[in-house]
C-alpha cells in the first residue's frame, strides 16, 4: 500500500461521521413516546459494572422513585426488571399465584385477554369475566364470580386499556376485590405517572407499570411495587419462572443490593432522569397536560367529522381510538402521517378493520396537536376531492 493510501484509509477510519439533520417525529402511538432531551442524554452515562457500588445506588434510587410515583408508602418496595411491562406483568402473575389459588382476569380489552393468557401458560387456574371491548367492568359481576369461587385468590385488572382507550375504576374494583378478601394484580403499564394510582391510598397489593409510558422513560424496563413483607412472603410461593421470578429478584434487589441478572444499564441511567422529571411535575399536573392535549385533539377529531369510540367519562388521558375516515383505510393514513412526522398506531384485532389509534402520551405540544389535525385536514379534503364528480373537481 502506498503512503498515500495509508493516509487516506487513516483518514477515513478516524473520520468524525456527520450526523444527518433529522426533523421532529412525534410518536402518537402508546409508547414508545416523545421523551425529554434530558432522559434521552441521560442514555449516554458512563460505562458501568452492575456488580459495583455506583449501580446499588443507581437501581436503589430508580427502585425508591418508581415506588414514590406509584403512591406507595415506606412500607412499600418497587422491583425493577430488564424487559417489557409484559415481561413484568408476566412475573407478577407468575410469581403472586399460590399453588393452590387463582385469579379472577377482568376482560374488557386486548391486554385483559392477555392477563389471562399470561396466567394460562403457567399453568395458573383462571377464570376470565368478559365484558366485551370498551364496556366498563361490571362490580356486581366480579362480586358473583368471587362469592362463586373462593378458590379464586386474585383480582387481574388493567388500568388503562390502551386497545380502546378505557380507563377502568381502579379504586372501585380494588374495593370489591378486597370486601371478598382478594389480592389485586394491577396492570397500570399505561397510566401509572399520568392517572390516578395510589398504591398506599386505594389499598393495591400489586402493581406493574413500565418505563417507557406515561414516565416518559426509554423502553427496557419494568416494575412491580407492593409491601415489602408481600414480596418476602413469595418464598413460599411455586417456582413457576427462573428468570421472572419476583422473590429471586426482590432478594437480589433489596437485600444483596445488586440485580439478579446483567440489566439494561442505559435504561436505568434514563429511567433515573425521567422519574425526576415526573416527580417534579406531579402525578396530577402530568395527567392534566395529556387530558388538556387529549382534549384538544379530540375536539379537533370531531370537528372533521370523525368518531371517537368511546364516551367521554370512560377515555383515559393518554390515548384516543378514532374510527377511520370514509375512503382512507389506515396504511394510507399512517403513509401520509409519517410523511409529516407523526406515527399513528393501528387498533388492535376486532377494531383493527375501521379503528386507529392516538397517543397523547409523552412530550408532545399544543402545536404538535394542531399540525396533526391540519394535516389530517387536507389528507381528509383529498378524499373529498378524489371521490367528486368530474365536473365537480374541474369546478
Amino acid at each position: 500500500m502506498t503512503a498515500h493510501a495509508v493516509q487516506l484509509a487513516h483518514a477515513v477510519a478516524t473520520a468524525v461521521p456527520t450526523a444527518p439533520v433529522r426533523r421532529r417525529q412525534v410518536l402518537m402511538n402508546p409508547g414508545p413516546v416523545v421523551t425529554d432531551d434530558r432522559v434521552r442524554t441521560a442514555l449516554a452515562g458512563p460505562d458501568l459494572c452492575h456488580r459495583e457500588p455506583e449501580f446499588a445506588e443507581l437501581m436503589t434510587r430508580v427502585r425508591h422513585k418508581a415506588t414514590l410515583v406509584s403512591g406507595g408508602g415506606p412500607d412499600h418496595t418497587s422491583v425493577v426488571l430488564t424487559g417489557s411491562g409484559t415481561g413484568a406483568v408476566e412475573a407478577a402473575i407468575a410469581s403472586v399465584v399460590p399453588a393452590d389459588g387463582g385469579i379472577l382476569v377482568l376482560d374488557n380489552g386486548h391486554y385483559g385477554e392477555r392477563l389471562h393468557d399470561i396466567a394460562a401458560v403457567h399453568g395458573i387456574r383462571v377464570r376470565r369475566l368478559e365484558f366485551g371491548w370498551g364496556v366498563p367492568v361490571g362490580l356486581a359481576a366480579v362480586e358473583r364470580a368471587l362469592a362463586d369461587d373462593p378458590a379464586l385468590t386474585h383480582v387481574g385488572v388493567v388500568h388503562h386499556e390502551t386497545s380502546t382507550g378505557m380507563l377502568n375504576d381502579l379504586p372501585a374494583i380494588t374495593a370489591a376485590a378486597h370486601r371478598h378478601g382478594r389480592q389485586v394484580i394491577v396492570d397500570a403499564v399505561s397510566s401509572v405517572g399520568a392517572e390516578h394510582v395510589d398504591l398506599a391510598g386505594d389499598g393495591i397489593d400489586w402493581l406493574v407499570g413500565s418505563a417507557n409510558k406515561c414516565l416518559e422513560g426509554m423502553p427496557g424496563l419494568g416494575f412491580v411495587c407492593a409491601r415489602r413483607e408481600s414480596f418476602a412472603a413469595l418464598a413460599d410461593r411455586p417456582r413457576r419462572t427462573y428468570y421472572l421470578d419476583l422473590h429471586r429478584h426482590f432478594k437480589a434487589q433489596e437485600l444483596a443490593l445488586a440485580p439478579a441478572f446483567t440489566p439494561g444499564i442505559p435504561a436505568f441511567y434514563a429511567f433515573d432522569r425521567a422519574l425526576d422529571l415526573a416527580l417534579a411535575e406531579g402525578v396530577r399536573a402530568r395527567g392534566e397536560r395529556y387530558r388538556g392535549l387529549a382534549e384538544r385533539l379530540r375536539a379537533g377529531l370531531s370537528a372533521l367529522g370523525l368518531r371517537i369510540l368511546l364516551a367521554p367519562e370512560h377515555r383515559a388521558a393518554g390515548l384516543t381510538a378514532v374510527r377511520l375516515p370514509e375512503g382512507l383505510p389506515y396504511r394510507a393514513l399512517h403513509a401520509v402521517f409519517k410523511d409529516e412526522g407523526f406515527v399513528i398506531y393501528t387498533a388492535q384485532e376486532q377494531l383493527a378493520a375501521h379503528h386507529f389509534r392516538l397517543s397523547t402520551m409523552g412530550r408532545m405540544t399544543e402545536e404538535d396537536v394542531d399540525r396533526f389535525l391540519s394535516v389530517l385536514a387536507g389528507a381528509l379534503a383529498g378524499v373529498a376531492a378524489a371521490a367528486a364528480p368530474a365536473g365537480e373537481q374541474a369546478s
